[in-house]
């Protein structure tokens, strides 16, 4: 058990922001995390307390990087601050301890093929079922390889399971190359995840963003067009904040999902 005393961080708030599929409340404290093959359990002692239920070690290796401890969220909620917007500022205050996760590359791509007008209760549950057959371990493209459109539609996938099977087909025969798209440019990434299948603008900034930590993607989902929409007269200044788009994607998400009347 390591017990730590972190700063912008929130366990509820990651769990609930719309970044990733995995992680469940188990009891009023505690929440369990899985994530490259690993299970955890996360609980919140006090307001900046955690226990992480693993190794130092591991912690250090493996759950440090994915839950970006290393990095200082107090200098974006600084640029937002100066920025004057009583939007945004609101977000930030009640989204306090959201980061973004840095999950693996090939379970964000299926995660969010699958998430594409589907609602996250759906979402998680077909992913349970994915991983069930693997000892509830996200399934590699080799495991997955001889799984027929049917088969994913026997889980729940509807119009998506013809995606999957040539996402799978097109890492196996390395037309996708996930290596390659890992050192790409934000943009050429953006443009190269586009040209498959069941990834469009908004799950491809998705994937940028949650696995390949490109901070400056901004995923559009019915929520973001409707912020930008109702509270930017269709016009949000994302060229100010471009260094760090899409956490500030992540504070709109949550604030208005949660708090904002729709």
């Amino acid at each position: 058990m390591v017990t730590k005393v972190l700063r912008d961080f929130d366990i509820e708030q990651i769990a609930n922001s719309g970044q990733c599929f995995r992680i469940v409340r188990t009891s009023s404290t505690t929440w369990n995390v899985k994530a490259f093959g690993r299970n955890l359990y996360v609980m919140k002692i006090s307001a900046n307390e955690y226990a992480f239920d693993c190794t130092e070690e591991e912690y250090t290796s493996v759950w440090y990087n994915y839950f970006d401890l290393g990095t200082d969220y107090s200098i974006y909620k600084s640029v937002i601050r100066h920025s004057e917007d009583p939007y945004l500022i609101d977000a930030i205050d009640y989204g306090y301890g959201i980061r973004i996760l840095r999950q693996d590359l090939w379970e964000t791509i299926v995660s969010f093929i699958i998430s594409q007008r589907n609602n996250i209760f759906r979402i998680k549950g077909i992913i349970e079922r994915l991983c069930r057959p693997f000892g509830d371990v996200f399934p590699s493209p080799t495991l997955l390889k001889d799984y027929t459109e049917n088969d994913f539609k026997l889980l729940g996938l509807g119009y998506r399971a013809n995606y999957i099977v040539n996402i799978v087909k097109n890492v196996l025969n390395g037309a996708l190359r996930l290596d390659y798209l890992k050192v790409l440019p934000t943009a050429d990434a953006l443009e190269y995840l586009q040209k498959f299948n069941g990834i469009g603008a908004k799950v491809a900034n998705c994937i940028a963003l949650f696995s390949l930590y490109k901070i400056d993607a901004f995923p559009q989902d019915v929520w973001i067009k409707r912020i930008i929409k109702t509270r930017y007269a269709g016009n949000f200044p994302v060229e100010k904040y471009a260094p760090f788009a899409g956490i500030v994607q992540q504070y709109m998400f949550f604030y208005e999902r949660f708090v904002k009347d729709n």
